[in-house]
């Protein structure tokens, strides 16, 4: 008996000193290799970028990995208990690894040698998956398994089980694009972590081993399943007591579907705002930074601006005809596939695909791409002649073969109570319009966009015609050549001869000769109607006489060309600019002439809640108090550059408000609210402007083919962009109470004829309240500017700008 002793002691000696001896000799040859556990200690998991509009409404996320990061003391208990309870029930009491999940995984790794099986079972704790899944690969091997014992093990003794739980429950990837428990629980139910129930908790924390496995829609029944073990193993663990089981137990899976509506629909805006962080932070912190951003949008504001373009654009596209089916399709063959991959604009959901399928004398009879029938009737096809060259189009339609043929694959909407020959399953032919689009809306006093479309449809295009579209803004460049006429001398009622005005360009590019858009001369007019009535050769005559150099100097002091050359045409728009811009100089004529800079961010945070950008970054030294007892509101100083005198911005104000009350602008005047503006159209009508303000809001609207081209005879900024704005405006100001416009100091107001520029005791159709500088009211017709003298730009200068004059 003492001899088997001995042996026994022997053996257990010898197998001791050899598992000693094995253990050095792997932690001699694995050790040495082994990655730094220690940038655990600081390391930040990549988190997503959130973008929320003004009121706080999510517009967009960015990131590689969807993940928001929380704290494990912020995280609820019945969260932590459920993940513990499914995945490492003794992750508070093991070293690292689980000594007897290891010999159980053990035993049955040998049982599968013995089936002929090769496959590994893992015996993983928390503690060995943030190894693996940080600083180790996703390798099936025992090499990899005890790497990652080693690394537990050293983890265990340089991290608490706190930290260590943190990094497991904001890395896993739980399906649905969701990593980490808190984007889980936003993606699959729509909550914070801290409002997850039970059950809700319990489904999270079936999904780390293979999410795909227990979708809560495809494989409803094993996701339950999966969820009811859970619940099992915290009744077992002792986390739950039996009525919470089986209440649990009983609740249904109910999942928040994505929904798009969530988000603002910002596209342009957001896309705008995406660059401008990546190039002020880095790709690696917009996509991981976990950066909260607030800007500057109202969605109430951009739901209108997306909606008044669109009907702009597709109101402009009917007037210039049909041009023809999306595609030609079989009625014998697969035409419904077909049908469904065609690119529709997704900001407009009521349009929908359909095929004709035959044809009559009053309809047309369609099948649509996703099941069902219906018919177009003659009178929602009488707008669809035919478009021709040049934005021309042929003779109106008579019936519905003039139109349409079998198989054409077009867009329709079905018509609505509003619609006329409305009735159910009748439907409106529509077409995406080729001509494009921008809007924006600004705070004049601070630059902050509240508003910006970029396009007819985001998702056809990402390309932003208000900030990246640069074309010329014809006439709506006009009222800067006054400011800086009425900066020297004039006033809105000096005289300018409307007259031929013609500069010889050389030997060999012969004459410049401008003309008004009518093609007719007005003689002698004041300022002011030459501006609201958009006089290209008053313009012309005026910038000649002040000079190039002076326009040019205006044009970059309000930010709208860089680098214009002093030639004549360009007093008449020839420079090209963006909406963007265009419409921020604008904005500093209507807040007195202040210089502003155009933000569409307020604040951006970093992942820690610290301020690292705020646009207002003025002083305010009374701004944060502990507590209000009735001390004075803080003043915070107006540090804004004056760009222009204020009395002088105030003129040009009041002309543009003279061309919505009797100018180019007239159709604005249906607002009813105090607005101005002025109308924009390029040469041969391939760029179509109104850009115009409230004393509080202003707006730029352009229109135009995105490769340059006519809009057609008669189509102007008066027709195409006015009653984009007007509409915009009826509904932004609906609301808002009626203010003039703010009359500076040193302005006298008098009442002229706006035909002569001489004061009038009473009324009468050609009677204005002009607006004067002190000691500048005519008393008497003054001289006329005819042209004759010779400002800075010469005729040898202007002969280099050829023939780019606008009206």
């Amino acid at each position: 008996m003492l001899k088997a002793l001995v042996y026994l002691f022997s053996f257990v000696f010898v197998l001791a000193i050899a598992a000693v001896a094995g253990g050095f000799y792997v932690l001699w040859k694995y050790g040495p290799t082994l990655p730094d556990y220690r940038q655990l200690a600081d390391y930040e998991p990549p988190v997503m970028t959130r973008v929320h509009a003004g009121d706080g409404t999510l517009m967009a996320e960015f990131a590689r990995e969807r993940r928001l990061f929380v704290p494990i003391a912020a995280m609820p208990r019945h969260m932590i208990d459920a993940l513990l309870s499914a995945e490492d029930k003794t992750f508070y009491e093991h070293p690292g690894i689980d000594v007897s999940g290891i010999a159980a995984a053990a035993m049955r790794i040998v049982l599968s040698y013995v089936r002929g099986e090769t496959r590994l079972v893992g015996a993983s704790t928390i503690t060995q998956q943030v190894a693996k899944n940080f600083l180790l690969t996703n390798e099936r091997s025992l090499e990899r398994k005890i790497k990652e014992a080693i690394l537990s093990f050293r983890m265990e003794h340089a991290f608490s089980k706190d930290r260590i739980l943190e990094l497991y429950l904001n890395e896993i990837y739980l399906g649905r694009g969701s990593y980490g428990v808190a984007a889980a629980a936003l993606n699959y139910f729509n909550k914070s972590l801290d409002e997850l129930s039970l059950e809700e908790a319990a489904y999270l924390a079936a999904l780390p081993k293979a999410p795909n496995n227990y979708h809560p829609i495809r494989r409803y029944d094993a996701a339950i399943g999966r969820r009811n073990w859970v619940l099992g193993r915290m009744f077992e663990d002792g986390k739950i007591d039996q009525a919470t089981l089986d209440k649990a137990r009983a609740a249904p899976l109910v999942v928040h579907e994505p929904d798009p509506a969530r988000f603002v629909k910002a596209g342009h805006f957001a896309e705008e705002v995406r660059r401008q962080l990546s190039e002020r932070y880095g790709e690696d912190n917009l996509y991981g930074g976990g950066l909260s951003v607030r800007t500057t949008l109202e969605p109430a504001l951009q739901e209108i601006a997306s909606r008044v373009l669109r009907a702009g654009l597709i109101a402009y596209d009917r007037r210039h005809g049909w041009r023809g089916p999306m595609a030609r399709l079989d009625p014998s063959g697969d035409w419904q596939k077909r049908l469904k991959a065609l690119e529709l604009p997704q900001e407009l959901p009521s349009w929908r695909p359909a095929m004709v399928t035959a044809l009559n004398g009053e309809a047309a009879e369609i099948a649509l791409a996703e099941g069902g029938s219906g018919q177009l009737p003659m009178s929602q096809l009488s707008w669809a002649r035919p478009a021709l060259k040049d934005a021309n189009v042929g003779a109106r339609p008579k019936r519905p073969q003039d139109v349409l043929a079998v198989g054409d694959a077009v867009l329709v909407e079905a018509l609505t109570e509003d619609d006329e020959g409305y009735a159910p399953g009748v439907f409106g032919l529509r077409q995406i319009p080729k001509i494009d689009g921008a809007l924006v809306a600004m705070d004049p006093h601070t630059g902050r966009v509240l508003a910006m479309v970029g396009g007819f449809s985001f998702a056809m295009s990402e390309y932003n015609r208000a900030t990246q579209a640069r074309r010329q803004p014809g006439s709506a460049f006009k009222p800067f050549v006054y400011a800086a006429a009425l900066d020297r001398g004039f006033t809105p009622a000096s005289l300018v001869l409307d007259a031929p005005f013609v500069i010889d360009m050389g030997p060999t590019q012969g004459k410049w000769k401008p003309s008004n858009y009518t093609r007719k001369f007005y003689g002698v007019s004041t300022l002011r109607l030459g501006i609201e009535k958009s006089r290209n050769l008053m313009t012309v005559r005026l910038a000649n006489y002040i000079g190039m150099d002076v326009v040019v100097d205006y044009a970059k002091r309000f930010d709208i060309v860089d680098d214009m050359p002093p030639y004549l045409p360009m007093a008449l728009g020839a420079g090209e600019t963006t909406l963007l811009r265009l419409t921020t100089a604008y904005a500093m004529l209507v807040n007195g002439g202040k210089r502003i800079t155009p933000s569409l961010i307020d604040r951006i945070q970093d992942r820690r809640g610290q301020t690292i950008f705020r646009h207002d970054d003025r002083p305010c030294a009374g701004c944060r108090v502990a507590r209000w007892v009735g001390q004075a509101e803080p003043t915070v100083p107006d540090q804004r550059e004056r760009v222009v005198d204020a009395a002088t911005a105030y003129q040009v104000v009041s002309m543009l408000e003279g061309v919505v009350q009797r100018g180019t602008g007239v159709r604005i005047k249906a607002v009813s609210k105090p607005l101005a503006g002025k109308t924009g159209t390029t040469n041969e009508s391939r760029d179509a402007w109104f850009m115009g303000f409230a004393p509080d809001l202003a707006v730029g609207v352009f229109a135009g083919f995105d490769q340059p081209a006519t809009l057609g005879r008669r189509e102007t900024g008066s027709s195409v962009a006015v009653p984009v704005f007007r509409d915009f405006m009826q509904e932004a100001l609906q609301n808002r109470t009626a203010i003039p416009f703010r009359i500076p100091r040193g302005i006298e107001l008098v009442r002229i004829d706006r035909e002569n520029g001489l004061p009038v005791s009473g009324g009468g159709s050609g009677a204005v309240l002009e607006a004067f500088k002190a000691g500048t009211v005519p008393q008497q017709s003054g001289p006329v500017l005819d042209g004759s003298s010779v400002g800075g730009g010469s005729a040898s200068e202007a002969a280099k700008a050829g023939t780019g004059g606008l009206y």
